[in-house]
């Protein structure tokens, strides 16, 4: 026979049992975003945030919601320093209890944030930063980077020169120098005759480029055709102002980086000149890309921009794990990330599963001779499918 209190206790205890379940499935999943919002890289940070709402947007039908449970977006600015992203993703993960990041803009933020998200076992996702390091010697098992590396884009390069004399011209800190190191490993990965004859590092806030430039014609004026000065700026990029000192007068080809739209709105005098990119809005050909560039069109005036198309990219991986391991648990995630494919407006991407760099395709551009209207830039080259940029594997795992 049941005593009337042991039923009445069994039944709450189901009817609590079932609450709390219900309450977990219905908790929000937690994501925290960090860029630098002010400060030298707040155009790229700005445009990050952009592309990853839209991504969280498009990707969720306008739901915001996964599996039932609501996403919350927490937005945080690091401007950039690395003691200040440290501490703000420890916030992120200790304080607001997200389930996963996203972040940040700086190499040197971002890799100031790695050991947290170790400490914290929780996963890191890097968009934009680009230091090879993130995915080589300061890795750990909780960081995955959607942004391509300096590696990637030096690979890119390196695939459109064969032969002749290359100088670099770089920011005097570690993305800079990173870049230079990854171009010069490049040229011999990919089998290139072209020679490395100088680097030229500069502050970030250089205006003046005369000196820098005149030690780069002299290093560059002898040397076998062709010959190549590949500039690796983040920020306003210098082209216009080395292009004002005349360096065809020694032979020297101008090789930019890609660069965000606004930059290269003003590269119109130079139709012709090649260079690489990551994302460039008239390339890609896909569904996810072109409502890409139509929403962002009709929001914003103008087309999505390469770092809009990171911060979207990163947002799908979000949302491919976040669906995949049907869980904001670390050890779930990290399961369904390593050798994920997912897809983003410039194709599909998939995280290596030795260090979870997304291994992804890039573009070699000229700059357009006749353009349409003010955002009709480059002439699409060829797509450099990611099994033509052979990346090494430098974090030993």
């Amino acid at each position: 026979m049941y005593k009337p209190n042991t039923l009445a206790a069994a039944v709450l205890a189901t009817l609590a049992s079932t609450l709390a379940t219900s309450a977990l499935a219905a908790a929000d999943l937690k994501i925290a975003l960090i860029a630098g919002k002010t400060g030298i890289l707040e155009s790229y940070a700005k445009e990050t945030e952009t592309g990853f709402m839209m991504g969280l947007e498009y990707l969720t039908g306008g739901k915001m919601e996964i599996n039932g449970r609501k996403l919350k977006v927490i937005v945080k600015d690091d401007q950039s320093k690395p003691d200040l992203g440290r501490t703000l993703l420890a916030e992120a993960y200790g304080d607001d209890k997200a389930d996963i990041a996203v972040g940040t803009t700086s190499s040197g933020s971002a890799i100031a944030m790695l050991p947290v998200a170790q400490e914290y076992k929780k996963v890191l996702i890097i968009e934009p930063a680009v230091a090879d390091a993130i995915t080589g010697d300061k890795w750990n098992r909780y960081i995955f980077r959607t942004a391509r590396s300096s590696m990637q884009d030096a690979l890119a390069a390196a695939s459109t020169l064969k032969a002749g004399s290359v100088a670099f011209l770089a920011q005097d800190y570690a993305f800079g120098k990173d870049a230079v190191k990854a171009g010069r490993e490049a040229l011999a990965a990919t089998g290139s005759k072209a020679q490395v004859v100088h680097e030229q590092y500069a502050p970030q806030s250089t205006s003046d480029f005369t000196a820098p430039a005149q030690r780069i014609f002299d290093a560059l004026k002898n040397k076998p055709e062709p010959r190549v000065l590949q500039i690796v700026w983040a920020g306003p990029n210098p082209m216009n102002k080395l292009a004002d000192m005349k360096p065809e007068r020694y032979g020297i080809i101008l090789s930019p980086g890609g660069n965000i739209l606004p930059v290269m709105k003003t590269w119109k005098n130079f139709a012709g000149t090649q260079g690489t990119i990551y994302y460039y809005h008239g390339f890609p050909q896909n569904k996810m890309n072109d409502w890409f560039v139509a929403e962002h069109s009709k929001r914003h005036k103008g087309p999505p921009d390469m770092f809009t198309a990171g911060g979207f990219a990163a947002a799908s991986a979000v949302v491919t794990a976040l669906t995949k391991a049907n869980s904001g648990d670390t050890e779930k995630l990290i399961a369904a990330m390593e050798g994920m494919e997912f897809d983003t407006p410039k194709g599909k991407m998939s995280f290596r599963k030795e260090d979870h760099q997304a291994l992804q395709s890039m573009y070699h551009f000229k700059i357009k001779k006749d353009q349409k209207n003010e955002w009709d830039l480059l002439e699409l080259v060829r797509e450099i499918p990611a099994s033509e940029l052979p990346l090494p594997l430098r974090n030993k795992r």
